[in-house]
């Protein structure tokens, strides 16, 4: 029999492809095939809200190969992901490829392992339309927000901006973050600091003031400060009390979408999007020596934390033989999935527990290899034992008032051993205590107050903003990337460094929306929204019907508005920087174009001038030793030229590095983009100079490599390639010292013999 399966990417369906054998044939859509149209709104409201579908635009022909696939074969397996998003796709196919339900097997896989793709081609089940019809309504929900709130906004503001249902309330979250720090007004405290020395041994520490035997007391001015630090220095100091006690620290639960996001951005800076964008990677299969393509985690969009227990067993196996019994909980542990959580799948956790990152890490890329082990160390701590602290808390007494000294010591590690969670705080360490006792004098050798201020609540970044939306029920797993993406695209949301700032243009949207669509900013509202998507998801309330709820307040808020907005445009306040004009003197502010955003003078349109907004880079221009600016083309491509361009012409596709070179001592630089690329050197003059076709760049071939290629590979009827790999060993001192740098790109003959590789350029 001819079986087809349909996925939606390749690596995904070469990795099943291989679990499966010859008697299955294995085709990815590469993404949806049927959407929305783009022109119109394609939605009938006077038709219970009927939906227009349409081919996506340039997948006709994906589309045509996959009826002709189905129509060869005698079972059709749709096997998109595990989700609404999957479930609605494998629904499209149905209807483009015209299945009859007997036809159309709907098959998922929480994970991509032998095992799990093989029982779950035995166990396939009719498409749920009740997943279909929640992503429906978040899909049609979506359009009519977007469709017909976005052209108002381009009337009042700016063309081309747009809104949306959950972009609108992350951008709010931050914008009222921000109002919270205009407003907020610094308090005055003082803390005080003593250095206490024993009298009748050796050892001193520090402790700080905290209050008298009552319990804690706030210092709010100089003057009482003042009047602590005057009564303790003319009493004696003795030991109040010491303290001792034992604590356990468990560890967290394994990752769920919204906590691998939040940890990976803690850690590595990395973006959501990159997250999941890697995690999808993992999921679906990664070649590995020794076993081929192999699925490395199970489905990574999921707020679920159960786990199998297949997968406990395997994991209390793996404790128990690296770190032994004492490592090991009597019993597996097990968490609590939040009320408004979806339990279709597990938490996300690595599929094969022995594949440690250590022993796989040659066959990853560096941010695969952060991500699962990140993945992986979570899972395994997790079921392991609680790390055990000594604590000791000393209070010294002077003149009634208390200095307390606290200490913890680590006295079983547990899981630490393995994993320690980040924090969005790093928490101060204190110095180990000396051993004294109840009643024991102590004298004061130093005593210092300081005065402080209360400091405004912080910035959001991508990690407390997704912890807040998931706390606010705002969106679901599958939406936390792509809404902090598009509110950045939008440019309401500036990233700098890892804080999410507003921009003016993102503060008049959400006031205006705030004014005018109190339901769709509304946190609250946004909430329950989801929570009666989940309602169609377990089919309790039909998808139209909750259209027709939303639709019916959202049309008089929007006549309304436009009523209202009728006359003139609201005006985008300029984002003034420090830079000044260096034509007439008048402060730059940030404009935004077609380019993005640059640097204009406020004294337009009596003065044009106009800059590219730059970063300064590390390191010093190789020609000229001026500094370095990171710049962007126009295509938005990020590039390092000097900045005494056009007088010096350094320019370079490559990274500057803090490095420099041991033997010209100009800046190293190293191939940009994503890994721990090697530094190198490229002063054309300098013994270390590394040539271009040596950097490892995906390079055109010349003409003459080429016809040497075809030469070299006479017996081959297939035509030499058009593009190939640049060399990416470096150049030793010694060998470029024989060769001197050759500008033109060339290419050894044996580096022309391997035609057909298969990498893809980065």
């Amino acid at each position: 029999m001819s079986k087809l399966v349909i996925v939606e990417s390749p690596a995904k369906a070469k990795t099943i492809g291989k679990y499966l054998g010859n008697d299955y044939v294995v085709k990815a859509t590469m993404g949806h095939l049927r959407d929305l149209p783009k022109s119109v709104l394609g939605v009938d409201f006077d038709n219970n809200f009927a939906v227009e579908y349409k081919a996506i635009e340039g997948k006709q022909d994906m589309i045509k190969t996959l009826k002709a696939e189905a129509k060869k074969a005698d079972e059709v397996y749709l096997a998109t992901d595990p989700d609404r998003e999957g479930e609605a796709i494998s629904w499209h196919l149905k209807e483009l490829l015209k299945l009859s339900d007997a036809q159309a097997k709907r098959v998922t896989f929480n994970e991509i392992t032998p095992k799990v793709v093989q029982e779950s081609m035995q166990h396939p089940r009719a498409i749920d339309i009740d997943l279909v019809d929640a992503q429906q309504a978040r899909r049609v929900l979506d359009r009519i927000v977007g469709y017909q709130l976005s052209p108002l906004l381009w009337k009042k503001i700016r063309s081309g901006l747009s809104a949306g249902r959950v972009q609108s309330v992350a951008t709010r979250l931050v914008v009222d973050r921000e109002e919270e720090i205009r407003a907020f007004q610094p308090e005055e405290y003082w803390e005080i600091d003593a250095q206490l020395d024993r009298v009748n041994a050796v050892g001193s520490f520090a402790a700080s003031f905290y209050g008298n035997e009552k319990g804690r007391v706030a210092l709010t001015d100089q003057a009482q400060a003042q009047a602590v630090v005057d009564a303790v220095q003319s009493a004696p100091f003795s030991v109040h009390n010491v303290k001792r006690s034992e604590k356990k620290r468990n560890p967290a639960p394994p990752f769920i979408t919204s906590t691998l996001q939040q940890d990976a951005s803690r850690k590595f800076n990395m973006t959501a999007k990159r997250v999941m964008a890697i995690a999808q990677q993992l999921y679906e299969g990664v070649d590995l020596k020794d076993h081929g393509l192999t699925g490395l985690i199970t489905y990574m969009r999921t707020d679920s934390l159960r786990l199998s227990d297949e997968a406990l067993s395997e994991v209390r196996d793996y404790i128990g033989q690296r770190f032994g019994n004492g490592y090991l909980p009597a019993a597996p542990r097990r968490f609590k999935t939040k009320g408004n959580a979806q339990d279709a799948h597990e938490a996300i956790r690595p599929s094969h527990v022995e594949l440690t990152p250590d022993l796989i890490r040659d066959n990853l890329s560096a941010d695969q290899l952060k991500v699962y082990r990140l993945i992986w160390a979570r899972f395994v701590a997790c079921q392991m034992e609680p790390a055990i602290y000594d604590t000791l808390t000393i209070d010294s007494i002077s003149a009634g008032w208390l200095f307390r000294a606290n200490h913890t010591q680590i006295k079983f590690p547990g899981f630490t051993a393995i994993y320690e969670e980040a924090q969005d705080e790093t928490e101060k360490t204190s110095s180990p205590l000396p051993d004294l006792k109840q009643g024991e004098p102590l004298t004061l050798s130093a005593v210092e107050p300081s005065q402080h201020f209360t400091q405004p609540p912080a910035r959001y970044n991508e990690a407390t903003l997704i912890r807040a939306m998931e706390e606010r029920g705002i969106g679901r797993p599958s939406t936390y990337a792509p809404t902090i993406s598009t509110i950045q695209d939008r440019e309401y949301v500036l990233r700098e460094g890892k804080a999410l700032r507003p921009t003016p243009l993102g503060e008049v949207v959400t006031n205006l929306m705030k004014d005018k669509f109190t339901d769709i900013i509304d946190i609250e509202f946004s909430a329950k929204m989801e929570s009666s998507l989940d309602e169609v998801e377990a089919g309790k309330k039909k998808w139209q019907q909750l259209l027709a709820e939303f639709y019916a307040a959202f049309s008089k808020d929007l006549a309304v508005a436009t009523e209202s907005l009728k006359e003139g445009r609201i005006k985008v306040p300029d984002e003034v920087t420090d830079f000044v004009c260096d034509l007439c003197g008048h402060p730059m502010v940030i404009k935004s174009g077609r380019f993005g955003r640059f640097l204009a003078c406020q004294n337009y349109p009596e003065c044009k001038n106009t800059k590219p907004i730059t970063t300064e880079a590390p390191g010093a221009c190789p020609t000229c030793g001026a500094k370095i600016l990171k710049r962007k083309s126009r295509n938005g491509y990020t590039y390092y030229g000097c900045e005494k361009n056009p007088t010096c012409p350094f320019m370079s596709w490559d990274a500057p590095t803090n490095e420099i070179c041991g033997d010209c001592q100009k800046t190293l630089f190293k191939k940009s983009g994503k890994g721990n690329n090697k530094p190198f050197c490229v002063n054309e003059q300098c013994i270390s100079f590394l040539p271009p076709e040596k950097r490892g760049y995906y390079i055109k071939m010349t003409a003459d490599v080429g016809e040497a290629a075809e030469k070299s590979d006479a017996k081959s009827t297939k035509k030499a390639p058009a593009k190939m790999w640049a060399d990416k060993k470096t150049t030793t001192k010694k060998a470029a010292a024989k060769k001197p740098a050759a500008k033109k790109t060339t290419t050894k003959k044996p580096a022309a013999k391997k035609p057909a590789t298969k990498k893809k350029a980065t």
